[in-house]
């Protein structure tokens, strides 16, 4: 079976969704592409045979679409997915799931109505194979109850227009879902340290931030958010147990030794780092579907849960408290016991 997909939003990630869901991915055809740049949907579209819809309504609404893709702007993702919910279709959605929580409530009720999960969010760190290792470490019990998390994510730079809220919203947001499921504990509080500012950042941006997160079983974790370290694109993550410890191997690179040093690359851009994830996501998002299987990626409650820590992160960092989650109880929907 092929899986027909409609694209909505044909910015960079929206391209290159389109390029691996048709030149990497098995068992999928892009059909159908909307933006908000009647121009740029023009474009992506002519690629790959695609037609241009004049918007995501359309485009969910069409005989010729089996599944979406959201990649727009993060204010109208809520909006779009809960389109696709009502029509009955399978939506993967890039994060932000939806930049409020109550708008991530509306999906996740929506989804529950419906009966059936039809809802992924484009969390791809679960896809890393370091990841995937460390997530059968923890659970496999080898190094006895996790106690401590440290973590670190670091940018060479950033744009200007990278501002101090988006350190949680746009880039620890990642930290949050992956440690959330390599934990399998949720995060009920977060704190912000702001340490001396690099004087490599643009003066409206507080750079470094140490955000330091609390589980529900007590795991303590401490991350790093520096995102003008200057030497490359650096994601680090150790859990100490009761009985060792388990650490996120650094990406495949050749040791060069020449002129009296030992050498090897670092990375300098996500895109290159988590581009095997990607791959990895599409695939078994696109398998589930045309197995007739609901999605088994992060949810609509992950997506709901991300809004709401990496929030309370923004808030802490704001009021220099230490600010609970103050999440709803996890339905039964989505595997919990309310």
């Amino acid at each position: 079976m092929t899986v027909r997909v409609g694209v909505i939003g044909a910015g960079w990630i929206g391209r290159d969704h389109i390029r691996r869901l048709t030149e990497i991915v098995t068992g999928a055809q892009v059909t159908a592409v909307t933006d908000i740049d009647a121009a740029r949907a023009e474009v992506a579209a002519a690629r790959v045979g695609a037609r241009v819809c004049a918007d995501g309504g359309e485009l969910i609404a069409a005989n010729d679409v089996d599944a979406v893709v959201v990649t727009s702007w993060g204010p109208t993702h809520a909006e779009h997915v809960l389109t696709a919910i009502a029509a009955g279709k399978p939506v993967f959605c890039e994060k932000p799931l939806a930049t409020t929580a109550e708008d991530c409530l509306r999906i996740v009720e929506a989804e529950m109505t419906h009966g059936r999960r039809l809802v992924q969010v484009g969390f791809m760190r679960r896809y890393d194979q370091g990841y995937r290792q460390m997530k059968q470490v923890i659970d496999s019990g080898r190094i006895g109850e996790p106690l401590v998390v440290h973590c670190a994510h670091r940018n060479p730079t950033v744009p200007e227009s990278y501002h101090s809220d988006m350190a949680a919203l746009d880039s620890a947001v990642h930290e949050i879902d992956v440690l959330r499921w390599l934990l399998d504990d949720e995060i009920v509080s977060a704190q912000v340290v702001t340490p001396r500012s690099t004087s490599k950042r643009f003066a409206h941006l507080k750079d470094p931030q140490i955000m330091l997160f609390e589980t529900a079983k007590g795991v303590r974790i401490d991350l790093e958010m520096f995102v003008n370290c200057q030497y490359g694109y650096d994601i680090q993550c150790e859990t100490v147990g009761e009985e060792g410890l388990v650490r996120l191997p650094d990406p495949a690179a050749v040791g060069v030794r020449t002129a009296g040093q030992h050498s090897t690359v670092v990375l300098t851009d996500w895109v290159g780092r988590f581009v095997d994830a990607f791959d990895t996501e599409f695939r078994e998002w696109i398998a589930n579907l045309a197995a007739g299987v609901e999605p088994t990626g992060p949810s609509a409650w992950d997506g709901y849960a991300a809004t709401v820590i990496s929030n309370a992160t923004v808030e802490a960092r704001q009021s220099g408290r230490i600010v609970a989650t103050d999440m709803k109880p996890r339905p039964a929907f989505y595997g919990g016991t309310a």
